[in-house]
């Protein structure tokens, strides 16, 4: 089997067309068993994948321990990042026991870390410790083929409205990886969020429609928000209504690209147009 993402191996681990006395069997799990990878501090990426519970598929969360919490300025956030690299790949191995079928990263500031270029090198590293029969969403992937799926796309040009809970030198890779897409980053718009926990998951919805109508304009054709910690997909299918645009939270598209890569085709009402249409 086959989907927009690539193969599908339906052997691997077990048939998910199992059938028992001409009935389809409904053991745990039997469409995609999806691992999701997040930070130790992170408490926003499995309340949204709870959220989005198509029979048959099972999210199974690893964490992997953030010591250094403190996002205030450039260098910390730099020191938050040097950090979670040499604590992931435990995580990462844990995770690999229970043998999911697709890998989710719940993280995203990383992906988008020196562009194209610094996201294909996650990629394979990633790729390295899941196996590279295993498929693999990250935030950056996943909102690239989001925004291709919703007629977006970086080949024309499109200009894009952009909500991040990062400091200067988080912006400024968000911005390189859009712009090297293909897209005009026309808006963008930083909380300067000061720690990994509450600060981002905690801001208030009334912040971020404020924050939606500083990104927005009538030249932009689609609104982001990136960091995972900070869920918006309870505000923005109202506001993607209001605005009549895309208006596209990571969280979303990660688990819409994970479910969609294991040929997982549900779709839901209430989560915006992504999903109720792709």
């Amino acid at each position: 089997m086959t989907s927009a993402f690539g193969p599908i191996d339906l052997s691997r681990n077990r048939d998910r067309e199992q059938l028992t006395n001409g009935h389809q069997d409904n053991y745990i799990g039997h469409r995609a068993k999806i691992g999701v990878v997040v930070p130790s501090t992170n408490t926003s990426v499995e309340y949204d994948c709870q959220r989005i519970l198509p029979r048959g598929v099972t999210w199974h969360t690893t964490r992997f321990y953030i010591e250094h919490t403190d996002l205030s300025d450039d260098k910390n956030f730099l020191r938050f990042l040097e950090l979670l690299r040499e604590t992931i790949g435990a995580s990462i191995q844990s995770l690999m026991t229970c043998k999911p079928d697709h890998v989710m990263m719940g993280m995203s500031a990383e992906t988008f870390w020196g562009g194209i270029e610094g996201n294909d090198g996650f990629v394979d590293r990633i790729h390295e410790q899941v196996g590279h029969e295993t498929g693999l969403t990250t935030g950056a992937n996943a909102v690239i083929a989001a925004l291709n799926a919703l007629g977006v796309d970086g080949d024309g040009g499109k200009n894009l409205g952009i909500i991040t809970p990062y400091q200067p030198i988080g912006d400024q890779n968000v911005r390189l990886f859009f712009e090297d897409s293909g897209y005009n980053v026309k808006n963008l718009v930083g909380l300067r969020c000061e720690n990994t926990t509450d600060a981002i998951a905690l801001v208030p919805e009334h912040q971020v429609a404020d924050l939606v109508r500083q990104v927005d304009g009538d030249n932009i054709d689609a609104i982001v928000q990136v960091g995972t910690n900070l869920s918006t997909s309870g505000i923005f299918p109202t506001i993607e209504k209001w605005l009549g645009k895309p208006a596209l939270p990571i969280n979303v598209a990660t688990a819409w690209h994970a479910l969609r890569s294991c040929g997982v085709n549900d779709r839901y009402d209430n989560f915006g147009r992504l999903f109720e249409e792709h």
